[in-house]
């Protein structure tokens, strides 16, 4: 029986991997396979916007990776959650639109030698695929009143795209107390953390629509994707390894993968391309069972290296969250407001009714931008704050009213790694953060968790009474600080630049700056690994942002 041959083979229907599929297969003549390991999305907790409790840490739709023993953590290991459904991370992750800022782009561009990475020409890439509540038309409202506001943001946001971007449809007074008291602390009030420069306090925008969850899968697999003959979409295929041959100048190239198909091995011939979209974790990965990657790590595995390219799995950043909890008299939290059947059930009919309340909650609702110290030329930390708390994730919620302000380094300086235990696809790689391993990561956390007083002791918030909870108060001095946040601190699940795109002459560098891996034809990286340094802020939306840039080239034949 003949191999499967396709033009483009995409591994991996997760954010990068749905946005790909749609824009290659948008022309009839070129035919194209979407490859995802897990399941379709058809469980109903991924559409649910709080559902994201029940997906992460659940085998139908989370890899269920772990990190190793984290020195900078005290030694803790964390839960280390990735999207394993159609629509990848945007079916479990925690909804929130955010670019970053500028200068993160302008930074990637002057790290790999095109402009085509800086913030004015990544800008039309986010444009392309938006659609924002702020430019829907008002048939209540007359054009003149609505004409203003939409000229002003639509110089930097788009209508009509796929991707949904909506305003939250909650609100809490403790929320709104707290984003009072970061004003009278000296951050500013925001409408728009999207405009290159998210300086500011307000409320997070999300991708929902009318109150469910928007994931990738539902915005550029359905329906368009799925009414085009050219297009196939195989689910519970996990890829095992690249088909790689070696070409008369000694280099290589790609010419298909190795994948598990209903319990079958199936080889997929590609004739143009494969294109890697599995993720900071999934695609390191696979280069490195497939022989490209640091040569004394394929070897001990017993892996014939193709390619020594130390860079593969390198690089690997996060943003890590320091959780204070705050307890508070005379005002609702989610605490209090779903204990019991009575609280639980009223939240139910809330969604069940009006798309609103509890139910259509993102992991955080507010947010906020400052920095660190005042000496930072720009906003170095983000704040997730919540109008709950509990001791980890998964766990039940405090029985008493509280506050959560999360707070994360948004340019961590620690680097870790991601690297294949055994020569088996099956096996989760060792995935080591490597957080809080530089004196300048720590200095940031000291002065994040006093930043985090400094507000929460404003007046606006003197009414409810805050207690600190967590990490507590008889900490005070910057070793005590740094100590504590090794003990406190979790993932915000942010991995990147695991795979990072450089120049030829960059040791690192695995990809170009058109994604291409270097020294293979045949093969590109598309995701959140090729970022060189980790953005400003949540990194869903600029991996969109790269899927929608790479498939204008891969269709130029660039």
């Amino acid at each position: 029986m003949p191999e499967p041959e396709y033009d483009y083979v995409i591994v991996g229907a997760g954010t990068a991997g749905c946005l790909l599929a749609n824009r290659l297969s948008a022309d009839p003549a070129l035919r194209v396979l979407l490859i995802e390991a897990g399941g379709k999305d058809n469980y109903h907790w991924i559409h649910i916007p709080v559902g994201y409790l029940y997906c992460i840490g659940n085998a139908r739709t989370d890899w269920l990776y772990s990190t190793e023993s984290e020195p900078g953590l005290n030694g803790r290991v964390l839960r280390y959650p990735r999207g394993k459904t159609l629509g990848g991370c945007s079916s479990i992750n925690g909804m929130i639109y955010m670019r970053g800022q500028a200068r993160d782009y302008d930074q990637w561009a002057a790290s790999v030698g095109d402009d085509a990475w800086s913030w004015d020409n990544c800008l039309r890439d986010f444009k392309a695929h938006e659609s924002h509540y702020r430019l829907d038309a008002h048939p209540g409202k007359h054009p003149a009143q609505q004409r203003p506001e939409q000229e002003r943001f639509a110089r930097f946001h788009g209508s009509g795209g796929e991707w949904r971007i909506e305003k939250q449809r909650l609100r809490w007074d403790i929320l709104d107390a707290f984003a009072q008291a970061a004003q009278q602390a000296g951050i500013p009030a925001t409408d728009d953390f999207n405009q290159g420069d998210n300086e500011g306090v307000g409320y997070f925008e999300v991708n929902q629509k009318n109150g469910w969850r928007w994931n990738t899968a539902k915005a550029f697999l359905r329906p368009a994707c799925r009414s085009r003959p050219n297009f196939t979409l195989w689910t519970d295929s996990q890829t095992e390894s690249l088909m790689l041959e070696r070409r008369p100048d000694g280099g290589l190239r790609c010419t298909g993968v190795m994948l598990r198909r209903g319990g079958a091995a199936v080889a997929v011939k590609a004739r143009k391309e494969v294109i890697l979209s599995a993720g900071s974790i999934g695609s390191p990965q696979l280069l490195q069972l497939s022989g490209i990657g640091p040569g004394e790590l394929l070897q001990r595995h017993g892996i014939a290296v193709l390619a020594d390219k130390p860079g593969v799995g390198a690089n690997l950043q996060d943003h890590l969250q320091i959780r204070s909890v705050y307890k508070v008299q005379g005002v609702h939290t989610l605490n209090v407001m779903a204990a019991g059947l009575w609280g639980k059930a009223m939240i139910g009919l809330q969604y069940a009714l009006k798309r609103s309340g509890p139910m259509s909650m993102a992991p955080s609702q507010l947010g906020a931008f400052t920095r660190s110290d005042p000496s930072r030329p720009h906003p170095n930390i983000q704040y997730h704050v919540q109008p709950l708390s509990l001791e980890a994730f998964g766990e039940p919620l405090h029985r008493f009213n509280a506050f959560t302000a999360s707070v994360c380094n948004l340019n961590p300086t620690s680097r870790g790694s991601v690297r294949i235990k055994s020569p088996r696809p099956e096996d989760a790689p060792a995935i080591a953060p490597n957080y809080l391993s530089t004196e300048e990561d720590r200095r940031v956390a000291v002065d994040s968790l006093r930043i985090t007083r400094r507000i929460v002791a404003q007046p606006a918030l003197a009414a409810y009474r805050p207690q600190e909870h967590k990490p507590g108060v008889r900490f005070q001095s910057d070793e005590e600080l740094a100590r504590l946040a090794g003990d406190i601190a979790t993932t915000i699940f942010h991995p990147v630049g695991t795979t990072k795109m450089g120049r030829a002459n960059d040791p690192a560098a695995v990809v170009d700056a058109r994604l291409r891996v270097h020294g293979v034809q045949g093969l590109r990286v598309v995701d959140a690994g090729v970022m060189p340094a980790i953005t400003s802020g949540n990194t869903n939306s600029p991996t969109l942002m790269i899927a929608e840039k790479a498939a204008r080239w891969i269709l130029a034949g660039e």
